[in-house]
């Protein structure tokens, strides 16, 4: 038998509607040919990413078979992703990716999008024909489920999923974790456990142990969702899905650190995934990790060139976490960072030139930027250029602002900074993500190291303390107070520390040292989480001095 003889007995292939993406004209002439020997009729081609996802937006295409490496501008995976983002595949398409190249950072990042299938260069007509073949009859068996779940009628999809289920035994294992998926989508998490339950007990497959994973988690068995988790990775290393809910668990059980970990992990074995970059970067950032953020944020700003989800946040995110790193540090490497955070902002501006206030963002960071060089000059001038943007503080955008006052902060410019901050406090009272950065940046209006160097007297001071070790908490909350002098809960650490040592010494001298730091607090906003404890402590202390 010679490869013309073969065709498909069960599939009626002229009946679908194709599209060719490959940048090589004689490749698309071939798979042209190729279709329509086995009855293919309805046939279009595209040599680029942008008219193929153009054509899809106004076609409905049955299969798409989509080269990986399509030269200049975005890949396959980018058409793939960008595709599912804005719904314009429909559960029952197909989108074979084809490619010359198998590299795993390759396949691993392309399959984080779901293709239904590989098929590697070069194509034969048999080989075509037998993967099409399966998967136009898969589509066909099972279309009425994937119609009623692209329209979102999830209760019907899953009455024909349990419909199906006795009559299409073929297609057992799509049905049950389709029909699990759609039970955790309309929140009946106990018949989507069983479901999991039911065939982890027959078998180990990974998606079971996943969506076991995210029930646990989603009723709140945070424990056990991150040791099935754990257990997950362990067994499949390449499953990408289970790093990133497993993250999430560690999170939720107070183990950020670890959380990080796992994205590192799961970013170096699969770098093309944008999302999860971003994650890490935001991880890493929220640990005070800014070489690893940084890195993470370069990575999601390389790959977001080409991506659906390119946004300028990444850029003003890297800027952000380059000025910190390079702030003070006047060696090759700070020049360096700060050169390279410069370079991003502009970057920025010319990439985004209609967004608001993008032009405004960039200035204030590269103001920053320049004064952490100790380029005074260079800094004020960054900020003329966009004063007028910056005049109204009752108008100001309120994360704009925050990062305005952190700015004048480090231009010695502290008065005009507070006042800022209290106006943006009063405006913001009813956002407590809000209120809290601007209470962080009033405690701690320094740079990045100095930052961090507070923060770890403060730890020990507070381990001092427990310690009963209260001359050397007094010594190590001093110290730290050089640093960040307004920091209201070092004031109340120590407050705390002067009045129990006086019960112990009776040395009044120390309430007054405590009445000291206390008076430093007197303009703390009564939005500030560290208010009531502020009250308790005055009045404690009041009553030991009477």
């Amino acid at each position: 038998m010679n490869d013309s003889s073969v065709t498909s007995n069960t599939t009626d292939f002229g009946k679908l509607s194709y599209l060719i993406v490959d940048d090589f004209e004689s490749f698309r002439l071939s798979m042209r040919e190729m279709l329509r020997s086995f009855g293919a009729e309805k046939i279009e081609s595209a040599a680029k990413a942008s008219p193929a996802i153009q054509f899809c937006a106004y076609n409905h295409v049955d299969v798409v078979l989509c080269d990986f490496n399509l030269g200049d501008g975005k890949n396959g995976q980018h058409i793939l992703e960008e595709l599912r983002h804005k719904k314009l595949l429909k559960r029952s398409s197909i989108f074979l990716m084809i490619t010359a190249e198998t590299s795993k950072e390759m396949v691993m990042g392309a399959r984080e999008y779901q293709p239904d299938a590989y098929l590697t260069k070069p194509i034969n007509r048999a080989m075509l024909v037998k993967r099409l073949d399966s998967l136009v009859s898969q589509r066909a068996a099972l279309l009425p489920i994937n119609r009623e779940i692209d329209r979102e009628n999830y209760p019907e999809a899953i009455s024909l999923c349990l419909k199906y289920l006795p009559t299409q035994p073929r297609y057992k294992t799509w049905l049950m974790k389709t029909l699990a998926d759609l039970y955790y989508q309309v929140g009946d998490f106990s018949h989507a456990l069983k479901i999991y339950q039911d065939v982890l007990h027959q078998r180990d497959l990974s998606w079971a142990s996943l969506g076991h994973g995210r029930i646990l988690l989603a009723t709140g068995n945070v424990d056990e969702a991150a040791g099935t988790l754990t257990s997950l990775v362990e067994k499949h290393p390449d499953y990408m899905e289970a790093y990133d809910l497993l993250a999430e668990a560690l999170e939720k059980k107070g183990k950020p650190v670890q959380a990080q970990r796992i994205l590192e992990k799961a970013a170096e074995l699969s770098p093309n995934a944008l999302l999860r970059q971003k994650q890490l970067a935001g991880l890493a950032a929220s640990n005070q990790d800014l070489s690893t953020a940084s890195e993470a944020w370069k990575k999601t700003v390389s790959l977001g060139v080409h991506s659906i989800h390119d946004s300028s946040e990444h850029y003003l995110a890297l800027g952000q976490s380059l000025s910190d790193l390079s702030e003070g540090d006047t060696s090759s490497d700070g020049y360096a960072r700060a050169d390279e955070a410069l370079a991003t902002l502009r970057r920025m501006e010319r990439r985004f030139p209609e967004e608001e206030n993008i032009k405004v963002r960039s200035r204030v960071v590269q103001s920053r930027v320049h004064a952490g060089q100790g380029n005074q000059m260079e800094a004020n001038k960054a900020l003329e250029s966009v004063s007028e943007e910056l005049a109204n503080s009752e108008t100001i955008d309120p994360e704009l602002g925050i990062d305005y006052a952190k700015t004048l902060f480090r231009l010695d410019r502290d008065s005009e900074a507070k006042e800022l901050l209290g106006t943006l406090s009063q405006r913001c009272a009813d956002d407590p993500v809000l209120l809290k950065k601007i209470e962080n940046l009033l405690d701690e209006p320094v740079g990045f190291q100095q930052k961090l160097k507070a923060r770890g007297l403060n730890r020990d001071g507070i381990k001092a303390f427990e310690s009963d070790n209260l001359d050397e908490a007094i010594k190590t909350f001093n110290e730290a107070l050089t640093i960040v002098p307004d920091h209201a809960a070092l004031n109340l650490n120590l407050c705390q520390v002067l009045m129990k040592k006086q019960q112990t010494t009776g040395d009044t001298q120390l309430l007054s040292q405590a009445s000291k730091h206390l008076e430093r607090l007197a303009n703390l906003p009564e939005q500030h989480r560290q208010y009531r404890r502020l009250v308790s402590l005055r009045k404690k202390l009041q009553g030991m001095m009477e």
